[in-house]
């Protein structure tokens, strides 16, 4: 190889020392939950504007759904079955889209059970966002608790290498 080729296709740079776990992204903020950066505080307010319009949006085909209902003239039983039925799935969305936001969810099979019963209630899950939106990025304080777990673990094992442990001599026996 010659000179010039070699200027041409310079080495791949080293990688660098690792500086620590990478924070998790959540979805519509990326990492900027970490420092509050990055138009953090306008994301929020379009999440929870958006998260409120879809909630409306929603309910608003739920409003014709019972209109489709009450022009198809079924019975007072069936109707009422559905409004009882979506007020209880959203109730059911609701407080599980809340507990994600502080806790991971089991990897069980009562939450795959419960996916078809959420899809149902999305409203539920879709005003939790918004509310969680004045609060936090929804899932924040889990991500943050996770990440500072990780950063003082990282740390921790970090500062306990000194030096070439080839070169240590072996410890006495008792």
């Amino acid at each position: 190889m010659s000179d010039e080729q070699r200027d041409q296709n310079p080495a791949a740079p080293a990688p660098a020392a690792p500086t620590g776990p990478e924070p998790e992204p959540i979805r519509f903020f990326g990492t900027t939950w970490l420092r509050h950066d990055g138009g953090y505080v306008l994301r929020r307010a379009a999440a929870s504007l958006g998260s409120l319009a879809a909630a409306v949006a929603g309910a608003f085909l739920l409003r014709l759904a019972y209109e489709g209902l009450a022009l198809g003239d079924v019975s007072s039983f069936l109707t009422l079955s559905v409004v009882v039925l979506f007020a209880i799935a959203s109730a059911v969305s609701f407080a599980k889209t809340w507990e994600s936001f502080s806790r991971r969810p089991a990897t069980s099979s009562d939450e795959s059970a419960l996916r078809s019963l959420r899809t149902i209630g999305f409203i539920g899950a879709l005003l939790a966002y918004f509310l969680r939106c004045f609060v936090e990025a929804p899932g924040e304080d889990l991500r943050r608790s996770e990440y500072e777990n990780a950063m003082a673990e990282f740390t921790r094992r970090r500062s306990s290498r000194t030096g070439n442990p080839a070169a240590r001599r072996p410890k006495r026996k008792k």
